[in-house]
Parts: structure tokens; sequence; C-alpha cells
């Protein structure tokens, strides 16, 4: 609306939602990249990825908002190569963060449960970065492998206290889906979980740092801009997160039993008490 587009005017909104379920997802991209919109914006990995698959050969500009690893799809952060550009989430540059946040919320921490599906898009890349990660921080990771939610929901059931330090889920539709199962269980074995998303902190994760994705959202607004005014995609660089925010949960810390250090309070843009 800033940069002066009114729907019903002068653009028109078809919102989609797949609601983190895959097949629905590989359905939606399917059914829209044959309506033939002028353009296509997705709002996740795994709906670029659908996107992409749906939409080879056919020559429909797509803009994606919040991609962990836009590598994956285009050639390089300074062009593309192919009908995408878009904003990076930077998830995968951000795990070492996150972990060096677990570190900074629980000192002694010296085994973390890694949350993992096998199967997920980049489940590789983020593995690697949690160990190297561990490594440099001098802790250890104990990787729980889960592909479907029935194997996610019966692994959290058997975590303890007694079993590790904290918990850490990889960012993958499968965990995030029943991401309110992970809270209520890492809350009553008393773990402390750093997710990926600040939205899962705000519904009971104890801390995360990321991206503010509103503001990913208008970096995204002014590559659709530029398209719809006669820009290739190719010729726009893939941006990166312009802001990002540290959220704390104290109200999950009390829970858990967990003190937050007032130095990491002090740093917060946002606290949920």
């Amino acid at each position: 609306a800033e940069l002066g587009y009114q729907e019903g005017k002068n653009i028109h909104y078809d919102l989609q939602n797949a609601k983190a379920d895959e097949g629905t997802s590989q359905r939606l991209a399917i059914k829209i990249v044959r309506d033939k919109p002028d353009l296509i914006v997705t709002s996740s990995t795994t709906a670029t990825a659908d996107v992409v698959k749906a939409s080879t050969g056919v020559n429909i500009p797509v803009v994606f908002l919040n991609v962990g690893n836009p590598l994956e799809f285009v050639k390089s952060y300074a062009s593309s190569g192919n009908n995408l550009t878009g904003v990076s989430a930077a998830t995968l540059e951000l795990t070492a963060k996150r972990l060096e946040l677990l570190k900074e919320l629980v000192p002694g921490m010296k085994l973390v449960l890694a949350l993992n599906n096998p199967n997920g898009l980049h489940y590789r890349e983020y593995v690697a970065a949690a160990r190297q990660g561990a490594k440099r921080l001098d802790f250890k990771i104990v990787e729980i492998d889960v592909t479907s939610e029935k194997e996610l929901a019966q692994a959290m059931a058997a975590i303890t206290r007694k079993m590790a330090d904290a918990i850490f889920p990889q960012p993958d539709p499968v965990i995030s889906r029943k991401m309110e199962l992970v809270i209520k269980q890492s809350i009553k074995a008393k773990l402390p979980m750093v997710p990926t998303l600040i939205s899962s902190v705000r519904r009971g994760g104890l801390a995360t740092y990321g991206p503010d994705y509103f503001a990913l959202g208008q970096q995204g607004a002014t590559l659709v801009d530029k398209i719809l005014k006669g820009a290739r995609p190719m010729d726009l660089p893939i941006g990166q997160p312009q802001k990002f925010n540290l959220v704390i949960n104290l109200a999950t810390a009390k829970a858990i039993g967990l003190k937050v250090p007032k130095e990491i309070l002090i740093r917060a843009d946002e606290v949920i008490e």
C-alpha cells in the first residue's frame, strides 16, 4: 500500500495457505502456476520448493520472502539465473547464533537434543551447522531423527530432564506442524528450547534470535514492485534480512526454573512475561 498498490484497483491478491502440509503445498503450487498469475510470492522454503518445481519451464516471476538457504534454488546471491528473486531468512547462517544464545542461557550446558527430519530440505546443511557450532561452544549434540508427526510425538514423550540440558529443533514442516507439542513437552521436562521462529517463542518456546518477518515482507514488496514495473527477477540480487530481533519468554523461563541473565534481558528486543 505504501508503494501505491490498492487491492481491487491496481492489484489483486489470491492468498493460499497450505498450513504446513506438504501435500497441500504441492497441490496449491500446481494450481497457482496453472492459473498463470503475473507474479507468485512464497513465504517458506517448502512452498518455494514446490512452486519452483511446478513452474519449471514456465516464465512466471517468483519472489520468496523467507527461504532458509536460497542457494538451493538460485545460482548466486548476485543473480538467480532464473525466474526467482527474494529475501533470505538466513536460517542456516543463524544456526550458530541460536546455539550461542542457548549456551548463554544455560552456561553449564553439556548435552543438547537436536530434533531433525533426515528427509527434510537442507537437512545435511542444518546438521552440519549445528555440529560445527556445538564443537566450537564445547558441548555435545544427540541427534533425534523423526520423519513423521507420529515419530515426533513418540520422541517427545520419551524425553526427560535427565537425558539432556536443552532441546534444539531443526526448521522443518514435520516439526513446525507439531511445535505446540514440542513446546509443551519441553516445559514439562523443564528443558530450555530455542526454536527457529519468533512466533514459536511467543507460543511458549524459551528464546530465539531471528529476522523480523514484517521487515522481510517489506523488502519483498520492493522486489515485487520492481518486477511489476518491468525488472527481471534475475537482475535483482537476493536480499539479506535487514532487521533481527532477540525474543525471550520469561514466563517459560520461570516455568522450567531457569534464571535468565540480566545481560540477555537488556539486549532483548521483546520480553514476554
